[in-house]
């Protein structure tokens, strides 16, 4: 691959134990366990297409597109300093062909895009949608922070982007989870749920959810993700695994 100059206020950061690399900004909102979290909970097969909803700088997609051979990936991004290194990141990793970058907002919904349903779509949506419950953050983390137009706006997209059985994986802060499930509920169901800890002896703080659209299975809560332990290594020998690219999170 050739070498991309590094502007002053953006850095490469390698993931996947170097089989991507990915220019994000040097500050600001930066991708990190759950995107890697996500990518590894989505498992597209060769043929299928998938769609990103607010991919930022492409971390989750260029890390599915490095575990899975030919899918197609579509990502939406309404930044476009993130959707231009989003397709930067592309090119960058070989897969320029195989990824399209789209300049557009959640909240102007799936019709706008103009587009045929896909196989898989995935998110890590902002976290917050009401203002009154953090402290503003930063200006260069306000739009991966902030659901200007809620959760709801975000879910109805993911709803409308896949096809009859096609698969939505979000991951999200573990205490929406109740919310989560009751907007997926509304076209979607087969749920599966994975808590994901810090240690152990410790409450969920994120979940990843699976759900299928128009599926009517039992609701499946699956074991848990822990990341820590008190070993003194950085990351548990399954979370390691996931982030060097080694294994994936089974539905």
């Amino acid at each position: 691959m050739d070498s991309v100059p590094t502007a002053p206020d953006v850095v490469e950061n390698a993931l996947l134990n170097g089989r991507v690399r990915l220019r994000q900004p040097a500050r600001g909102y930066r991708a990190g366990m759950d995107a890697a979290l996500l990518a590894a909970a989505a498992a597209p097969k060769t043929g299928e297409r998938l769609f990103e909803a607010g991919c930022g700088a492409g971390a989750v997609l260029m890390q599915i597109a490095a575990r899975h051979t030919g899918v197609s990936l579509t990502g939406l991004e309404r930044d476009s300093l993130a959707a231009g290194l989003a397709r930067e990141n592309a090119a960058l990793n070989g897969f320029g062909d195989r990824t399209t970058i789209l300049d557009g907002d959640v909240a102007a919904g799936f019709r706008a895009l103009d587009l045929a349903p896909f196989d898989w779509a995935v998110s890590n949506p902002p976290f917050f949608d009401d203002p009154g419950a953090l402290r503003a953050p930063a200006t260069g983390k306000q739009g991966a922070w902030m659901a200007d137009d809620g959760l709801a706006a975000w879910t109805g997209l993911l709803l409308k982007s896949v096809r009859e059985g096609g698969r939505i994986v979000i991951i999200h802060r573990a205490d929406r989870l109740v919310d989560l499930l009751a907007l997926l509920g509304e076209k979607a169901g087969s749920f599966a749920i994975r808590p994901v800890q810090p240690f152990a002896d410790q409450p969920a703080k994120r979940v990843l959810v699976q759900a299928i659209k128009t599926g009517k299975a039992p609701l499946r809560l699956l074991p848990p993700l822990v990341l820590h332990d008190r070993s003194g290594a950085k990351h548990t020998p399954e979370a390691e695994a996931i982030l060097r690219g080694e294994a994936a999170l089974d539905w």
